[in-house]
């Protein structure tokens, strides 16, 4: 409360502002973590970026986003081959899998294709047909083959014809 000179109260104004316009200047100030594909949308051809993804539509065609997160939610239907960092299955994918750090399919989710990654999950209940190939991540391969490199210099010598 605010008061006068003749001492009376004053109420201060109470700015009560609009619940929108609050969650646009959120929106605005905050870059986007994930973007949306809707449960009516249908996209074909190319999927790129540099943000993770939740589809919750159909996509056809292919899926490129090798440092980010795809997720297929439980109405989403993805006909494509997949590149990306994770990826997390909760609905039907046809097509193969490329990933970077790990596989998720989660017991209502469904995958018919080929997987490589580091790490695969598959919850009870889950459908899996294609084959899977567990590679090491090559961040780790890289480090590896440096240190044993750097151990033998005989052998980096040998192998370099000297």
């Amino acid at each position: 409360m605010l008061e006068s000179k003749d001492n009376s109260p004053k109420y201060a104004p109470q700015f009560s502002p609009n619940s929108n316009a609050v969650a646009a200047l959120r929106n605005s100030a905050m870059p986007a973590e994930q973007a949306t594909i809707g449960r009516s949308l249908t996209i074909k051809g190319e999927l790129s970026g540099s943000e993770s993804i939740f589809i919750d539509g159909q996509v056809e065609g292919s899926i490129n986003l090798p440092e980010n997160r795809v997720t297929v939610g439980r109405n989403g239907s993805v006909e494509a081959d997949i590149n990306a960092r994770e990826v997390v299955i909760m609905g039907k994918v046809h097509g193969n899998i490329i990933c970077g750090d790990r596989v998720d399919i989660r017991a209502e989710g469904s995958l018919h294709g080929d997987v490589v990654a580091p790490r695969i999950s598959v919850e009870d209940g889950a459908f899996l047909k294609g084959g899977v190939d567990i590679q090491k991540s090559a961040k780790k391969e890289d480090s590896v083959g440096a240190a044993k490199t750097a151990a033998t210099p005989k052998a980096a010598a040998a192998t370099a014809g000297v």
